[in-house]
């Protein structure tokens, strides 16, 4: 069994990392760290895992961690992340990043969009992006992945067999976000009033209009796949639902091309894939369908008056946005079948 340790698992992504763990057949999990919650019982602040660990929360120190387990997850919060992977690595633990620490390849990225300057270039430096339908191979053989973020995820999968096959045009891209309030994270004893029930209820609402953090992150990613520099405009925006990701994006076309021939792009650019489920031709996406899941699932529509094509998935920002995805890369690094421990179909209703 392979020892594994969640920093920072207190919040919603810990805890649903905490809940997949606890079934997956080769992983024994070996510690767990909340500043907030030291010395409180895992199964009392999360009575969903009563009877599955007797684990305490312990304060964060990574020498004790590096101690304790083979392989840590960490689910901490943004510029915190970047503290703790050179102590892991430097005892030659491998480290799976939920956060956006070491997501971006350039370093000077960090100080524009997070206000902070990164402290850790060699492990930015070291780092494989957490895509494992773009960079499977990579990851298979790397230390330290970071985990891509909810919000890229939706996009990258949407647009990325347009872009990679030319028919997508990488000049005047719009993405559309709409996530579940789970997206802002466990926010302790401070809240944005936009979480509260009362203001989230019956609502929907953008915000981080042309500032989100996740913009770079899709930009760096379809760059990639386009073979040149690819700037997007992004809106994100909360719904009203617990858990949920639904992504609309707008992709010029570089030549006329109907439905039906997208679709069979689409399917073969994800041919073999688990986890990527191209729907059919009057078939949407929906975030009910991918309720606590690893699945993402993508269609696409032409639109001929307007020579664009209209791109749409539907995933759970915890699950493909979030921890399910991490468990999926450590499969990949463990060499074990990527569907072990994430088997189970989504929950309905």
């Amino acid at each position: 069994m392979v020892r594994v340790a969640v920093a920072g698992a207190s919040g919603y992504m810990g805890a649903e990392l905490l809940r997949l763990l606890s079934v997956h057949p080769k992983l024994q999990l070996a510690a767990v760290t909340s500043e907030r919650l030291s010395g409180e019982r895992l199964d009392r602040v999360f009575p969903h895992l009563r009877g599955l660990s007797e684990l305490i929360f312990q304060d964060m120190d990574a020498e004790r961690i590096a101690a304790d387990a083979d392989l840590v997850f960490l689910a901490l919060p943004h510029m915190e992340s970047q503290k703790a992977v050179p102590v892991l690595r430097r005892h030659g633990r491998r480290v799976i990043d939920l956060s956006a620490d070491y997501r971006l390849k350039d370093a000077s990225l960090y100080s524009t969009w997070y206000k902070a300057p990164h402290i850790d270039p060699a492990g930015l430096a070291e780092a494989v992006y957490g895509l494992p339908e773009l960079h499977r191979k990579a990851i298979a053989s790397a230390a330290l992945v970071a985990s891509s973020g909810c919000y890229p995820m939706g996009a990258i999968l949407a647009v990325a067999p347009l872009l990679g096959s030319g028919l997508g045009s990488p000049e005047g891209i719009v993405i559309d976000g709409k996530s579940g309030v789970t997206g802002a994270g466990a926010q302790g004893r401070t809240i944005d009033a936009m979480y509260l029930y009362t203001e989230a209820n019956e609502n929907v609402q953008a915000y981080g209009i042309a500032s989100h953090r996740h913009t770079p992150e899709m930009e760096q990613e379809l760059s990639a796949l386009a073979g040149r520099p690819v700037v997007v405009g992004f809106t994100p925006h909360l719904l009203p639902l617990n858990r949920g990701l639904y992504t609309t994006a707008s992709v010029p076309l570089t030549r006329g091309v109907p439905t039906g021939e997208l679709v069979t792009l689409y399917r073969e650019f994800y041919a073999g894939e688990p986890f990527v489920r191209v729907l059919g031709e009057g078939e949407r996406p929906s975030t009910r369908a991918v309720a606590g899941s690893n699945f993402c699932d993508v269609t696409v529509v032409a639109d001929p008056r307007t020579s664009r094509a209209v791109c749409l998935s539907a995933l759970d920002n915890l699950g493909k946005g979030g921890s399910a995805n991490g468990i999926q890369s450590l499969n990949i690094m463990m060499g074990w079948d990527e569907r072990t421990g994430l088997e189970a179909p989504p929950v309905y209703p």
